[in-house]
């Protein structure tokens, strides 16, 4: 549930939900698999250069950029996402000219099977097509097409172009190692909930936006600064980058639903726990306290199949306390949905955590 302009502090500074949700969609529709992120890493420069905020591309490839707060003693605060996404690279080229695919972050095959991509070939062409499996039709295959495990030996892109060999594929000019990026098919519904892949982890980045256009209008007590990763989906994001100064980090990530959660498409949640382990319990408490504070209803839950930018730094050498939390996002990591009030609710625990 959002917050109503009651419950909302006096001095906490309004998300302008259309300008998020607007970007998100251009995000979202910029492909950006691990490891080719220059496209969207661009365009979220481009938007800070229309705000009037200057950032800084990390080495890896990373963007950080950093707004000064109100009481320069106060604690500098960085949130970490990641515009990585899920994806493919070409692992082969096949007889019958369909390409052969390495998958890029964990995902599993079965919610792929069926879907648009494009092939970005080293030339720059960009040729589109469709993940099948090597069975796919039930009148030649019958039983055996609901036996086959989905699984990488069995996927293929069927290519829209008149190929029947690899020599065919190859003249095209596509090549191993070239990536391939899942269609999101975005849409934003009357309702509010936004169906997309890649909401893991386009809508925090699109948070990130929103939020440094709020405080720009309103500056916070506490300096924000915004670190977006662009290898998180394989585990290094987060790794490097860091600004050296940070007293705490708050990764922002997506939040789980399903059965044994508490989250939902239209809260923010706190992770207190995931697959590496604990997040620091004083910086969890302390958000706890925010959310009350500023009316926000706060979910708490525990990842067991889960990682992420926090726990990367921290593994990397970080001295400083990380919390996780994030908008609850529904069917993770395949065709996912969110709500806006989940984006509502997560800025303004952002924002409410930045009042020093």
């Amino acid at each position: 549930m959002s917050l109503s302009s009651a419950q909302r502090p006096l001095d906490l500074p309004a998300l302008d939900l259309p300008y998020v949700t607007e970007f998100l969609l251009r995000l979202l529709n910029t492909p950006s698999p691990t490891g080719f992120t220059g496209a969207a890493v661009e365009l979220i420069e481009a938007e800070l250069r229309a705000l009037g905020v200057a950032a800084t591309r990390t080495k890896k490839g990373a963007l950080t950029w950093e707004l000064p707060g109100t009481q320069p003693e106060a604690r500098h605060i960085t949130f970490s996402g990641h515009v990585d996404t899920l994806g493919a690279m070409v692992r082969g080229i096949k007889a019958n000219g369909r390409l052969g695919l390495w998958m890029l972050g964990g995902f599993d095959w079965a919610t792929i099977e069926g879907e648009y991509v494009q092939v970005h070939t080293q030339s720059g062409r960009v040729l589109t097509g469709t993940v099948v499996n090597t069975k796919q039709s039930t009148h030649v295959h019958g039983p055996a097409l609901r036996e086959l495990k989905r699984e990488q030996a069995v996927m293929e892109v069927r290519l829209d172009e008149q190929v029947f060999s690899a020599q065919d594929t190859l003249a095209l000019g596509v090549g191993i190692g070239d990536y391939v990026s899942f269609d999101p098919r975005a849409v934003l519904t009357p309702a509010g909930y936004l169906k997309s892949r890649h909401l893991d982890n386009k809508a925090a980045v699109a948070l990130f936006l929103g939020v440094t256009k709020a405080l720009l209008a309103q500056p916070a007590s506490c300096t924000a600064a915004f670190h977006v990763t662009t290898y998180e989906e394989v585990g290094h994001g987060a790794a490097t980058g860091i600004p050296p100064h940070t007293d705490e980090l708050i990764a922002v990530d997506m939040a789980v639903i399903g059965d044994g959660q508490t989250g939902s498409e239209h809260h923010v949640t706190l992770c207190v726990a995931d697959g590496g382990g604990p997040y620091d319990h004083t910086l969890s408490n302390r958000l706890r306290q925010v959310a009350q504070a500023a009316g926000i209803d706060l979910r708490t839950d525990i990842y067991t199949f889960y990682a992420s930018d926090g726990t990367a730094a921290w593994r990397a050498g970080g001295d400083y306390p990380v919390a996780l939390i994030g908008p609850g996002v529904d069917a993770s990591h395949a065709y996912e949905r969110m709500h806006t009030d989940a984006l509502k609710a997560t800025a303004a625990l952002m924002l409410a955590a930045l009042r020093c």
